[in-house]
């Protein structure tokens, strides 16, 4: 039953989302009562009224973060008492987990096998992993004379504020959370104004997990309103951040104009997918290309928006990959055979159709797609759009779009490939499809991106980290390296 539409939408119809904000270990209103409305963008229908948290919010949720904190109920619990309650959060989302990806579904529009079998499964790991590293994070006894013990110990860094993304809600506010809770810091999360009901519903189950009041708070509300009283608090000790570069840009100004507080961004995209001749599966390459786009309406940040093809199989292996596009079809994200559900509201429906528009004006080809499907009556669909015949001045080449528009480009040699690939303001994630050994090293070495997957495209797991280059943003997530940002490091040197 869990296969068919008709379950999915009754589901729907008598799920009764929250919306109040979690703080302190109860749902409340915004100290205001302000609401506004969550609505789906796959027939509009109103979700709920949800709490629209202000500076007032965010002055009593850090001032409890900072007492738990303070008091220890959280920090200074031992190691692997966190980890046990963790993991009984990690049970919690399991068993709860088709009325998460239900809301995920509803409230972004991503197809619910998705949501069910990638976003779900990826925030259990990625908590689990958190999880199970915390008591296997060992100190540092430094080199010192007989007279001397030099130790370097990490510690918690007290109240973090982290703010999230709306394409994928659970997934990128675990690889936050994760890590964050496991260190013993007390957390704040800020969801998308546009994605804010299962982060939500999590709150709860993190309280029911026995994560103590006080330690993991959530604050639905708006980037300009909440967002940037986090950002500009006082007594906000760290500021981890996914979004967009000029959102990333701004919150670090915030953090210079008030306590300097620590700030970990991980920004925008433009990847390039390379595909050389001699790809050891070109057919492989070409639906990887069109998954790379397509998956998630386009709407990741690692999309592989940018394809640049070696110019001796161009047309052969173009017409290949405007086949695999075609196969991903714009559909009722509540069905489960829908693999392409809907852009997440009207506002950045109206954008990607700006930069077809402006593709078109500007001279690129186009090879499929470009047009708005009309899929569920009042939602918000867009079909699968592939840009030919892309040069490196266009817009859709230069500028991070955040739907399913693929622009190619054409290049003749290694050297030329790499200074298209490397022709970005970012530096976030990128591939190269070629069978010599020698060529993948060195052009991976030369790839200025903070992850790079060879002959395939979205590679790695917890263990590897995730983060990006120039204005992609700093820090990383995922693996051993994401606990430095939600640490303190002292040195303690001892004369014996």
């Amino acid at each position: 039953m869990t296969d068919t539409l008709e379950y999915w939408t009754q589901r729907a119809a008598e799920l009764k989302p929250e919306g109040r904000a979690f703080i302190n270990g109860d749902y409340q209103p915004a100290h205001s009562g302000e609401t506004f409305e969550s609505r789906s963008p796959i027939d509009n229908r109103l979700l709920a009224n949800v709490a629209a948290c202000d500076s007032a919010d965010a002055d009593i949720a850090v001032r409890h973060a900072r007492a738990a904190f303070n008091d220890g109920r959280w920090s200074q619990l031992p190691p692997a008492k966190r980890k046990t309650i963790m993991l009984r959060f990690v049970d919690l989302i399991k068993q709860h987990g088709d009325e998460l990806a239900l809301l995920e579904t509803l409230d972004m529009g991503k197809p619910i096998s998705d949501a069910r079998h990638v976003d779900i499964p990826a925030t259990r790991r990625s908590l689990q992993w958190s999880a199970e590293a915390i008591d296997k994070l060992y100190d540092e006894v430094a080199p010192t004379g007989p007279g001397e013990l030099g130790l370097v110990t990490r510690e918690a860094v007290g109240v973090v504020a982290a703010i999230v993304p709306w394409n994928f809600p659970l997934i990128m506010a675990s690889w936050k959370i994760g890590p964050a809770l496991a260190m013993g810091n007390s957390v704040i999360l800020k969801p998308s104004e546009k994605s804010p009901l299962s982060a939500l519903r999590l709150a709860a189950l993190a309280k029911e997990a026995g994560i103590p009041d006080g330690v993991f708070n959530v604050l639905p509300g708006f980037g300009h309103t909440v967002g940037k009283a986090l950002a500009l608090h006082m007594d906000v000790d760290t500021l981890v951040f996914t979004g967009s570069t000029a959102i990333a840009k701004q919150l670090m100004i915030y953090a210079g104009e008030s306590n300097m507080k620590r700030v970990w961004t991980e920004a925008g995209g433009k990847s390039p997918n390379v595909v050389f001749a001699d790809a050891p599966d070109l057919s492989a390459a070409a639906k990887a290309a069109a998954e790379g786009i397509c998956f998630n309406m386009g709407e990741v940040c690692t999309a592989g928006s940018r394809l640049l093809v070696e110019a001796s199989i161009a047309d052969d292996f173009m017409a290949e990959v405007v086949r695999a596009v075609q196969d991903w079809k714009p559909g009722n994200p509540l069905d489960p055979a829908t693999n392409v559900g809907a852009i997440v509201d009207e506002t950045q429906l109206k954008r990607v159709q700006g930069y077809i528009d402006t593709g078109k004006t500007q001279g690129a080809r186009l090879s499929t797609g470009g047009n708005r499907a009309d899929t569920v009556d009042g939602g918000f669909f867009m079909e699968p759009t592939v840009f030919e015949d892309v040069t490196r001045d266009m817009t859709i080449f230069k500028e991070e779009i955040f739907g399913p528009v693929l622009s190619v480009v054409r290049f003749t040699d290694e050297a030329e490939a790499l200074a298209i690939a490397n022709d970005t303001i970012y530096g976030l994630a990128a591939a190269v499809w070629t069978s010599n050994l020698s060529r993948a090293h060195r052009f991976a070495r030369g790839l200025r991106a903070g992850s790079v997957w060879v002959n395939q495209w979205d590679g790695g797991d917890m263990t590897a980290p995730f983060g990006g280059y120039k204005q992609s943003g700093n820090g990383r997530d995922k693996s051993l390296h994401a606990f430095d940002k939600y640490s303190e490091i002292k040195a303690t040197w001892i004369k014996l």
